[in-house]
């Protein structure tokens, strides 16, 4: 009987690993304006003010596309989400600066998002994300 309990217990834990999150949402982030295919698009995903630009919730990496670029969220809870996305042209996982600390790398923040002379807060760069999803532009500046 040892054998059939080790089973129903590894059934027991694929079947958790497999069954997705009650109330799940799916997110797509379409990137649009994507200057040329080199590198490649990076987003960070945040849930909160506490933690936007500080510590993403989902970190997502595509190749880049010339024109446009699609990233898929899957088994995020419904709420209030900001990201930020740029194009890693030169693929070295950092948004480049000048000298004086303005992007080098095109970049852009959900809702199509500016700060006056900065980055925007959470509050305005923040969607909705409903339970039956959700598909959303932003334009690469």
């Amino acid at each position: 009987m040892p054998c059939q309990n080790l089973f129903a217990a590894l059934f027991v834990t694929l079947v958790a690993a497999v069954t997705p999150v009650a109330n799940a949402a799916d997110l797509a982030i379409v990137v649009e304006g994507v200057a040329s295919a080199d590198g490649r698009v990076m987003v960070a995903l945040f849930d909160s003010t506490a933690t936007f630009r500080r510590k993403p919730v989902r970190a997502l990496v595509a190749p880049a596309a010339v024109c446009t670029v699609r990233l898929d969220v899957k088994d995020l809870a419904p709420g209030d989400y900001a990201y930020v996305v740029y194009h890693d042209a030169n693929a070295n996982n950092a948004l480049d600066m000048n000298a004086v600390g303005m992007p080098v790398e095109d970049f852009a923040f959900s809702n199509n998002a500016m700060g006056q002379g900065g980055a925007p807060g959470f509050d305005a760069a923040r969607f909705a994300l409903p339970a039956t999803g959700a598909t959303v532009t932003v334009n690469l500046r």
